[in-house]
């Protein structure tokens, strides 16, 4: 499996593409997502415009090409849409041009996670719209939809013919997902779990295994936490071995704009967070200690029938003028060092291989 964790196209980002949407904004510092282009040139240097649908993924795409994964996740926290609808009570609303909708299929996701704290941004409207141009574009999404049951279903991908990834995407409050947002009975939304209780795991884990077929491999996909730190709370380690006590093979975290610790539980892989992926925050002051500019790549290889990890293989790449490309080999170094350091109270061990890749060493796996 590929993942990933936040993938950004709205404001900055369709400004540069052939067909930008309206970009005008109602934050407090920047009023046209011209503006975070402006900031990334600042930064970097020109960056052309138009700009193809595979520039955001650059090198990226590449290296999908040829690891080839059976199997590609993304969180993708953008509104699709050219609703003018801004959801009150928010200061920051992503949005791209549904004509822009190339630069995702040139990724080619199998699963497009929707449950999290931008898909709203232009309201009911903008989500709908946003389900229509997946759907009409054959990009399947998880985690939000016209109504609760929608917004719950889970998402089988997978090669034919083989067991098969079955994906339950949802969200907390903790990432900023407001309450009214959670879908109901006829209400559009996302999957909005209460809280990360006993019961909301078990239910949960009973969902994700429901929505698949005998044989396949559950992953959840959970959009929770704070933006920066490299804290997990116990109540998010509690929830996520429960998961996998309840049946979950894998645990996709994201909302934090840098990685977060890594652990295998039960042989069974956990990524607290996975960090952004594609986004307009280059040139962005703050938090540079935290080094959002590196990006990873997660591949999971796990093993059918069980879920367990086999091998997991992370690959470092940089955003530069709002495009992907291979890290160097000391921000590599910086990478390793860092997530070694925070995933080793979780009994993982990250190193730098000589391919220039990330390997985890997971212990057998806590009991």
């Amino acid at each position: 499996m590929f993942l990933c964790g936040d993938v950004m196209t709205g404001r900055g980002v369709d400004q540069i593409l052939a067909h930008p949407g309206d970009p005008r904004l109602r934050e407090p510092y920047v009023r046209e997502a011209t503006g975070y282009v402006a900031l990334a040139e600042a930064t970097s240097g020109p960056i052309p415009r138009p700009a193809g649908p595979a520039w955001p993924w650059g090198d990226a795409l590449e290296v999908l090409g040829d690891l080839a994964p059976d199997v590609r996740l993304i969180n993708l926290e953008t509104s699709i849409t050219r609703s003018g609808d801004f959801a009150p009570g928010k200061q920051v609303h992503y949005r791209m041009n549904p004509a822009n909708i190339g630069c995702l299929t040139v990724a080619r996701p199998d699963v497009c996670a929707l449950a999290n704290n931008h898909v709203l941004d232009f309201g009911p409207s903008g989500l709908a719209e946003t389900l229509d141009t997946l759907a009409g574009a054959g990009l399947p999404a998880a985690g939000a939809g016209r109504d609760a049951a929608a917004a719950q279903r889970a998402v089988a991908a997978g090669p034919a013919g083989s067991s098969r990834v079955s994906v339950v995407s949802c969200g907390t409050g903790s990432s900023g997902i407001p309450p009214r947002w959670a879908a109901g009975p006829s209400r559009v939304g996302v999957d909005l779990l209460p809280s990360l209780s006993r019961s909301a795991a078990g239910q949960l884990a009973d969902r994700a295994q429901a929505g698949g077929e005998p044989g396949d491999l559950t992953v959840v996909s959970l959009h929770w936490g704070s933006n920066w730190g490299y804290e997990v709370g116990p109540d998010q380690v509690a929830f996520a071995h429960r998961l996998i006590d309840g049946g979950v093979g894998l645990v996709h975290g994201h909302s934090s704009h840098h990685p977060r610790p890594i652990e295998v539980y039960r042989g069974r892989l956990i990524l607290y967070g996975c960090g952004d992926f594609i986004d307009d925050y280059e040139g962005i002051a703050g938090h540079r200690e935290y080094r959002d500019d590196l990006r990873l790549m997660y591949f999971a290889s796990l093993r059918r029938g069980t879920g367990e990890l086999a091998e997991l293989r992370m690959v470092p790449m940089q955003a530069r003028k709002l495009r992907l490309s291979h890290a160097c080999g000391q921000d590599r170094r910086w990478l390793a060092a860092t997530l070694g350091r925070i995933s080793r109270p979780f009994g993982a061990g990250v190193e730098l291989a000589p391919d220039g890749l990330l390997v985890l060493h997971p212990p057998a796996g806590r009991r």
